[in-house]
């Protein structure tokens, strides 16, 4: 069994994912780490974006590398469970691939997992440079989630990466489709009662692209939130 795997979500990353792929490909050889790299391009069927296509010339004779590349059946949330689904190594990380979150923290989650013992461990944004709108909508985010569901003491929720051992997924039922599926594992952590590690980060401006989180995934994410709420 690989003892790391690293799903990277990889949704309209264009040419940007190129330079990310190389330089974590670089960085997990450099530290002789038995990985493998799941690359996640999951996209609606009449898109023109052009990211498939790179991601498949990217694993191009690469046993290490997977790629999922599916036509789309859900959001940020759908992704992510069928790259989760697809890794096969002891411990499971996942980040985007638009280089806002820094990669070698990838590095430290896997260190901070593996040598502590830890069942879940997370980076929470430290410092940002992502503009005024999505730092009010974390911090808005972050203070419901901490108000419905106590105890958890999580300082940023749709924080990553995020790395948790096999079986810690295995009991983990994730359903949302959406932005929300970040929040849905912070509750089973909770529910779980998993030991969990936070390190700070410094999350990048992305210079490639507009951010995807509009007013409607806020509405989306606070009636979840209400909605898991009363289930759990």
């Amino acid at each position: 069994m690989t003892d790391l795997s690293i799903v990277i979500l990889c949704y309209h990353s264009g040419k940007t994912i190129e330079s990310f792929f190389t330089e974590l490909e670089s960085l997990l050889t450099d530290a002789a780490i038995d990985y493998e790299i799941v690359l996640v391009a999951n996209d609606f069927a009449h898109s023109k974006d052009q990211t498939m296509e790179i991601v498949k010339k990217l694993a191009k004779g690469k046993p290490r590398i997977k790629t999922v590349c599916k036509i789309k059946q859900g959001m940020m949330g759908w992704d992510m469970i069928q790259g989760l689904n697809a890794a096969t190594g002891r411990y499971i990380c996942v980040i985007d691939g638009d280089g806002q979150f820094p990669i070698e923290s990838i590095l430290k989650v896997y260190s901070k997992i593996k040598d502590e013992n830890y069942d879940l461990v997370k980076t929470y944004r430290d410092e940002r440079f992502d503009g005024l709108y999505r730092s009010i909508i974390s911090g808005v985010y972050n203070f419901l989630f901490r108000i419905l569901f106590p105890g958890l003491n999580s300082k940023d929720i749709n924080s990553k990466p995020k790395i948790m051992t096999r079986e810690v997924y295995s009991k983990m039922d994730l359903q949302a489709d959406d932005w929300f599926i970040d929040a849905e594992i912070m509750i089973h952590a909770r529910e779980l009662k998993l030991r969990i590690a936070e390190i700070p980060i410094i999350f990048s401006a992305n210079e490639s692209r507009k951010s995807f989180v509009r007013f409607g995934a806020i509405a989306e994410f606070i009636y979840n939130l209400i909605k898991y709420r009363i289930k759990h």
